[in-house]
């Protein structure tokens, strides 16, 4: 059985100036599929590479698969449509599968959408792929398919929901088959070296209201520190990694298990030949202080902060309950450590001014982070918050859900303003960082990162690839009122979505009346107040966290 797997070649000018990030589901799914006798897997990177429908196409043309497979993340989900729409095409009796957190959540829009798509795989794919893959190889699909769990298709002209598989309890078993990925395009542009994404843990012990982590996850679970350290040596000295950065929304959470990870990487003397970066929050930073220089030692040398938005901090919603002074605290402990520090701030909510926008520049000047990153905020539209935003939300275009691309209109300005203000905190921050700061400040390391980092924005830049500014014709603030993000406004949430949302609703609501509740309880009767990432005086208790 030939199964073929593809990368969708989506673009938006975000995270990706950093360099080519390696797709680790891939390795994930084809390792669990070798595992199970699998091995006649291939893996098309449409998105590294850059390729064009047409050459998708021919490059299909060229493969006989029983099976086309891709995944996809919100603002992807059009690309993914479309390649295995494409296979489709090209191979009829071939099964189309999608996995990933938006078909997950919304699989009865992507059914609705794309009938093509045969089957959505919901939840963790490795466990569920297999047995997929079995009822294919057997001749028992699509005739069992109702006893596989986990999935979602249409069956006479219905959409169909599995029963919810079960979350992989045994993480050591995973054994990811890195060897599928082509090494040599994932560079990571400040160290111009090559670069992976492990994870330590899934899943989240928190429930904010605007994440999916936590909801395609379900419970959290941390691997064997050793283990990951084993994946690591592997992918150093097998693949010539040379930066790796955790996948997991907050490794330092269980402080016991991120202290044996550290503790294992310097054993094996691995900070020599790799560095990493986190990302995570300014409590665990406070907490963890004299944890730094064990971090340092181990070879971190970037973590990255949710801090804060000044629009954010005038709302309840986030309950994010972090201060100016521990952000700053936060960031200058990190400094004195010798670790690198970017600054998350979010804008774009339906109260940003430019005012607010000026704040969190005075904020990220004041705070001096070696690096700032000012995202538009982004509601995922299969959080329960998206849903509360009811009419503020406009934009159902999910390819522009991206962190670049402002989906909320402020009450105050209009989106190209909004883009123009950011660009104006970028402007300055950086201008000011490279004249006075990257060249002069520190030697050896420290001074060679930063001024990789400065390469990756000017290569951005230079290229109209950051921000998506070649895209939507933004040359400065002469251009702010001819910004056009060419929202697709024929893309509108399907029947079968919006049907099943409201019956959610529905339940929320009778529960509420039932209950008197909202949410997770005090104890008193009160809802428990949600905390954002980055921020929040909940933390995992001390019990829990060691262990």
């Amino acid at each position: 059985m030939r199964i073929v797997l593809i990368h969708p070649n989506y673009h938006s000018g975000g995270a990706e100036i950093a360099g080519n990030w390696p797709p680790a589901w891939v390795a994930y799914i084809t390792g669990a599929l070798k595992a199970a006798g699998y091995t006649d897997v291939r893996f098309i990177d449409a998105m590294t590479n850059d390729i064009s429908e047409d050459e998708l196409r021919y490059i299909l043309s060229q493969e006989n698969p029983d099976v086309v497979g891709t995944t996809a993340i919100t603002p992807s989900i059009y690309k993914a449509e479309r390649a295995l729409e494409i296979a489709k095409e090209e191979h009829p009796d071939a099964v189309t599968v999608l996995g990933g957190v938006h078909a997950t959540f919304m699989f009865k829009q992507v059914l609705s959408e794309a009938p093509w798509v045969d089957v959505i795989v919901r939840g963790e794919g490795e466990e569920i792929i297999v047995e997929l893959i079995r009822a294919i190889d057997e001749g028992r699909w699509p005739q069992e398919a109702d006893t596989i769990k986990g999935l979602a298709f249409t069956k006479d002209d219905q959409i169909v929901a599995t029963q919810a598989a079960p979350t992989v309890k045994d993480l050591e078993a995973i054994d990811p088959d890195w060897s599928i990925l082509e090494w040599d395009k994932y560079i990571y542009v400040p160290l111009g070296t090559r670069v992976a994404i492990p994870n330590m843990a899934r899943g989240c012990p928190f429930t904010c209201s605007f994440c999916s982590q936590w909801k395609f996850w379900r419970d959290y679970r941390v691997r064997d520190p050793k283990a990951v350290v084993d994946e690591i040596e592997k992918l150093v000295e097998e693949h010539n990694v040379g930066f790796f950065i955790l996948a997991d929304e907050e490794p330092t959470i269980n402080r016991k298990k991120f202290t044996e990870f550290c503790e294992e990487l310097i054993r094996r003397g691995l900070p020599d030949k790799v560095k990493w970066g986190i990302n995570t929050r300014v409590t665990d930073i406070w907490r963890d202080r004299h944890k730094l220089h064990l971090w340092r030692k181990a070879g971190l040398v970037h973590v990255s902060l949710g801090t804060e938005a000044a629009a954010q901090m005038k709302l309840d919603r986030f309950n994010k309950e972090t201060t100016i002074a521990q952000n700053k605290t936060a960031i200058r402990l990190l400094r004195e450590a010798d670790i690198f520090v970017e600054a998350q701030f979010i804008v774009g909510l339906e109260n940003e001014t430019a005012e607010t926008l000026e704040e969190t520049y005075q904020m990220a000047w004041d705070w001096q982070p070696d690096l700032a990153n000012w995202a538009m905020y982004t509601p995922w539209p299969f959080s329960s918050l998206f849903q509360e935003l009811g009419e503020k939300v406009e934009v159902f275009d999910f390819s522009k859900y991206n962190f670049v691309t402002p989906i909320m209109k402020p009450e105050a300005m209009d989106r190209g303003e909004l883009l123009d203000g950011v660009m104006k905190n970028y402007r300055r921050f950086y201008m000011k960082k490279a004249l006075f700061h990257y060249p002069w400040r520190g030697t050896g390391f420290r001074r060679r990162y930063l001024l990789g980092c400065l390469k990756a924005f000017l290569k951005a830049g230079f290229q109209r690839t950051f921000y998506d500014l070649g895209k939507v014709g933004y040359w400065g603030p002469h251009t702010k009122k001819k910004v056009d993000f060419h929202f697709d406004n024929t893309r509108q949430i399907a029947p079968a979505q919006m049907d099943d949302w409201e019956a959610v609703a529905e339940k929320r609501r009778q529960i509420k009346e039932r209950t008197g509740k909202t949410g997770k309880s005090s104890g008193q009767g009160q809802p428990v107040p949600v905390s954002a990432c980055g921020g929040g005086k909940e933390q995992m208790a001390e019990s829990v966290a060691a262990e």
